[in-house]
């Protein structure tokens, strides 16, 4: 991670108030930083150690001690930190949220040329995406190889940070009714070039190159591409900003930064960080919402406090879980797929998320605890429900929820172009998203 922020803030025309440009710049430097799932983790560790936090490792017994903050790590995509009061804990304070967004996955032996002087690269989709928007974009890729070691296998980060591919739109001229209405085929349409010539392209060789290591030694790779786009604060007062992957990383920057500055308290509570992965693909992985990830580290947390059963039962009924991962904004020119009374905007504050169907978690209690903390503290809110006719998307609150069973609201903040891989959100809701995130482990 490189900071302070690398944009200095007085760029921007001086309308909106400093602090919600330096919280907006420092979120975009995180997302710049953060290209796959497991950058962020790399990077949410680097900010936790940086703030003294110690490593658990999970094939260890965990030996803590009363006042410090530790962290553990699971697949290299998933992280836990936690915060041990001086005081006899009584409960969990837990913010969640997750680390991937919806991309394209390189298969193995991605190259392909069937003849063609082109070399395109052979991919997946991963998670749910508007697909309009990849086109015509600068791409890279990024993600994690595994090398020989020693002792077996060791994993590399990999970010080649440069322009070097891109998914290249056919012209209108070709075909006439594509703004009509088009459906896209990943395995024909989102193919993205990546050369030309006689020069073979081979991804392995150059990760290979990145690594500084022999191909022979690459035994297997996790790779993703993701969108070169620097983010961007715009608007005639800087309101806005877009960027690439702000769902789910303004939440999971927003609860990292509330986690370390909230060190201060005062509270009794254990306060905990978990940024979960897969929940673009339904969590049901080792290292999503769920899997065992959360519950054992709490349960391995009371072991080693030297509680017994009756206990660490004692200690989950009284603690509470934000489920922190965004929301739709109101859209301008779509009003009818809101619903009629609620209708949240960007800027609008901390989005609280219900749904009759249970795929939010929100019900009236864990609101109300929530909305007196966030009025104490000043801090604006707002409430999202989906327009009854159009089905919304889920979140990780519920799946958590099933492997550690209690209460929870889910949150986020308003957005727009979700799952597109350029997003907007609001200049101020970050800021608000992190005060609001720091009151709650303070109480």
């Amino acid at each position: 991670m490189k900071w302070p922020v690398k944009t200095p803030a007085i760029i921007y025309g001086g309308f909106m108030e400093q602090k919600y440009i330096e919280s907006t710049l420092e979120l975009m430097d995180f997302i710049q930083d953060s290209p796959s799932c497991y950058h962020v983790v790399s990077n949410a560790q680097a900010m936790l150690q940086d703030a003294g936090a110690l490593c658990l490792d999970e094939k260890q017994s965990f030996k803590l001690e009363k006042g410090n903050c530790y962290f553990v790590t699971r697949n290299g995509s998933a992280i836990i930190a936690f915060r041990l009061p001086q005081k006899e804990a009584t409960g969990f304070s837990i913010v969640a949220a997750h680390t991937d967004c919806p991309t394209f996955k390189l298969k193995a032996k991605p190259e392909i040329t069937n003849g063609s002087p082109y070399t395109t690269l052979n991919v997946e989709a991963y998670g749910g995406m508007l697909m309009a928007p990849w086109f015509d974009r600068p791409l890279s890729i990024a993600g994690r190889a595994f090398v020989k070691g020693k002792s077996g296998p060791e994993a590399r980060l990999v970010n080649f940070d440069k322009d070097l591919c891109q998914i290249v739109n056919l012209c209108i001229h070709q075909n006439r009714e594509v703004n009509k209405g088009y459906e896209y085929n990943v395995q024909r349409d989102m193919l993205p070039i990546i050369g030309l010539g006689d020069d073979k392209v081979e991804i392995n060789e150059m990760v290979a190159d990145l690594l500084g290591i022999d191909v022979s030694e690459v035994l297997d790779t996790e790779l993703f591409l993701y969108n070169r786009m620097n983010g961007s604060i715009w608007g005639v007062h800087d309101e806005f900003f877009s960027s690439p992957k702000i769902d789910d990383l303004q939440c999971a920057f927003s609860s990292l930064k509330a986690f370390i500055t909230a060190e201060d308290s005062e509270s009794s509570k254990i306060q905990m960080v978990a940024l979960f992965d897969n929940e673009e693909v339904g969590s049901t992985t080792k290292q999503g919402a769920d899997s065992d990830f959360l519950r054992q580290t709490v349960h391995r947390i009371g072991c080693a406090l030297g509680f017994d059963f009756d206990k660490r039962c004692a200690l989950q009924a009284s603690s509470f879980m934000l489920s922190a991962d965004n929301g739709h904004s109101m859209h301008p020119n779509y009003m009818q797929k809101c619903d009629p009374t609620n209708k949240p905007v960007i800027n609008g504050g901390v989005m609280i998320k219900y749904a009759g169907n249970q795929k939010y978690t929100t019900d009236a209690y864990s609101a109300s605890y929530l909305k007196s903390i966030l009025t104490e503290a000043g801090i604006p809110y707002q409430m999202f429900f989906n327009n009854s006719s159009v089905t919304g998307g889920s979140t990780l609150g519920n799946i958590s929820t099933s492997q550690f069973s209690i209460p929870t609201v889910d949150i986020g903040a308003a957005q727009l172009a979700m799952h597109s891989p350029y997003e907007t959100a609001g200049t101020k809701d970050t800021l608000n998203l992190t005060e609001g995130m720091r009151a709650f482990y303070k109480v």
